[in-house]
């Protein structure tokens, strides 16, 4: 078969030839858009550079671009505030470890009001929390114009992020939340470019970010999985880690705290051991606190058929007693119809 005229025509000895130049220049990081390298090349690359350290336990280490996803109105800003003021600490909330050292926190805060904040964190507006001086808020100035050469709002705020991250040299930065950045982040076509030019930040500067993301209307009786994220298959794909809140059906002070997705560490906080805790406020600073390990399945809403059948269990045993079925209701907060076809079943 003769070759097409003006294809590229390379015998074995030339495609060898080619890969053995490949494999043998420097690492410029210019010489070509795959860079391919023996496994041991990588290797002795990656052990030179820092083991990522944690920033928030099991759930967020240094370099990584992490999820904090969970329903509205439970709590996902305070913990991201209490996060926030143990890195700039260097010292964790127990049991929950942070190994880096103390360090600048850039907290872009796109949900409270000034005042909403400060009620957060003092006793009824005096006697202040008084942040690490590395804490480092930041709001939206809704008085600003678009400048010329930017075709958008959404354009322009990760410029800003950009230059905050230059002109202050932190390495964290917490965007609380998603929707602001980007208000399609439930559709792939939003989702994707976001994602891209948050990861272009985080290796540009070399930074460790965590964002705030919301979950739509999602079954209260099954497991939180990563499906339960908006825009959930390609923010999940350009994330390195992720993790949950979820709000305990059990008792409705508890919320547990979940891995959902990590790439640097092995599971720890899985279905079976999630970590319940309550928010509370003994003085001027709200946060979580922690309450004890636990099985996700206890904290589920229980399925209709499951607690119908638990009333019928219970109603077999008053009926085998001597009670009536008015009786019985009296006794389970039923009507004695229900009794009845309870005891049909």
């Amino acid at each position: 078969m003769t070759q097409p005229t003006g294809s590229l025509q390379l015998n074995a000895a030339d495609l060898q030839a080619r890969s053995l130049n490949l494999l043998n220049q420097p690492n410029t990081g210019t010489d070509s858009v795959l860079m391919v390298r023996d496994a041991n090349y990588w290797m002795q690359e990656a052990s030179n550079t820092a083991i990522p350290l944690m920033l928030f336990d099991k759930f967020w280490h240094q370099g990584e671009v992490c999820i904090l996803f969970a329903d509205s109105n439970l709590g996902k800003s305070i913990l991201a505030v209490q996060i926030a003021d143990a890195i700039t600490r260097g010292t964790g909330y127990a049991p929950f470890t942070v190994e880096a050292p103390a360090q600048p926190v850039v907290y872009c805060d796109f949900e409270l009001t000034d005042k909403q904040f400060e009620a957060r964190y003092s006793n009824e507006y005096t006697n202040h929390y008084q942040f690490n001086q590395n804490f480092l808020r930041g709001k939206i100035n809704s008085d600003i114009e678009l400048p010329n050469g930017f075709n958008d709002f959404d354009e322009y705020l990760i410029h800003d992020l950009e230059r905050c991250v230059v002109a202050t040299n932190a390495k964290v930065l917490i965007i609380d939340n998603l929707t602001y950045l980007r208000n399609e982040t439930e559709q792939a076509a939003g989702a994707l470019p976001l994602m891209k030019e948050l990861k272009n930040l985080k290796n540009k500067y070399d930074l460790s970010i965590l964002v705030l993301a919301h979950t739509p209307k999602r079954d209260l009786t099954q497991p939180i999985t990563r499906n339960d994220l908006q825009g959930s298959k390609m923010l999940m794909n350009f994330c390195d880690s992720a993790f949950t809140i979820g709000e305990s059906n059990a008792d409705n002070s508890l919320r547990y705290l979940k891995q959902i997705k990590q790439r640097n560490t092995e599971q720890v906080y899985g279905d079976s051991n999630i970590c319940l805790c309550r928010i509370s406020k003994p003085d001027n600073f709200l946060h979580y606190e922690f309450v004890a390990f636990g099985e996700e399945w206890q904290q589920l809403t229980r399925k209709k058929a499951d607690k119908d059948e638990d009333l019928r269990i219970k109603a077999l045993d008053l009926k085998a007693q001597g009670y009536s079925l008015r009786d019985i209701g009296k006794e389970l907060s039923i009507n004695h119809q229900k009794v009845d076809r309870l005891l049909k079943v």
